[in-house]
């Protein structure tokens, strides 16, 4: 907005990346929402609502696969953004978010700016109708969609089916990283370390004195 750069630097080219190197246009594409305006607040609501209750909701506690989850999607909407020729895909990885969440809360009701009534798993379609009578193309909705749909049947259906098991397996270095350790069950404290071996202050001692 204060043009120190421009979309022109931002936009996904992949000839740009691949002979010209410049990697940056890989994460860059996904955090450019246009001018500021009606559609860009829009997204930022959006962005940050779903991916709040996403992360304290079905990914409270697990943080490496919720970065995973980023990673997967991201990876699958670049490589469709190979064959459809799309620009920015930030607006598609916020209908992922909304995917995702509506198929893992389907008994919640929805209310869309107090016209629509419907439950949750409706609420993309809804947001992909919305972007269509603005006059934005349905195609960047529609790719959203179908990564929240595919990671949703490999994370949460295929692997509760007859013979199925899952396939997005979180690697190690990002439990390591995001994830706080295990304890040890195996782990036996020293001595010093057991509650009753610790020093008491002076206000306790005064409380266990007889009054």
């Amino acid at each position: 907005q204060l043009e120190f750069i421009t979309p022109f630097q931002l936009y996904f080219n992949p000839d740009l990346i691949f002979r010209k190197f410049q990697i940056w246009r890989l994460i860059t594409n996904f955090l450019f929402f246009g001018p500021l305006g009606f559609s860009f607040f829009f997204n930022m609501i959006f962005l940050y609502r779903y991916c709040r209750m996403l992360e304290e909701g079905s990914f409270r506690g697990r943080t490496a696969d919720f970065v995973f989850m980023f990673l997967f999607g991201g990876f699958l909407m670049t490589l469709f953004g190979l064959f459809a020729s799309l620009f920015f895909l930030g607006q598609a990885f916020t209908i992922m978010l909304v995917y995702v969440w509506s198929r893992r809360n389907p008994y919640i009701r929805m209310n869309f700016f107090g016209l629509l009534n419907f439950q949750a798993p409706f609420l993309p379609w809804v947001l992909m109708g919305f972007s269509l009578l603005l006059g934005n193309s349905i195609i960047i909705d529609l790719l959203g969609i179908a990564v929240g749909h595919i990671y949703y049947f490999l994370e949460d259906v295929f692997p509760n089916q007859p013979g199925g098991k899952k396939l997005l397996l979180t690697p190690g270095f990002l439990k390591m990283v995001f994830d706080t350790p295990e304890e040890d069950p195996n782990y036996n404290p020293l001595p010093e370390e057991h509650p009753e071996n610790r020093p008491r202050d002076q206000d306790q001692n005064q409380q266990q004195q007889p009054q």
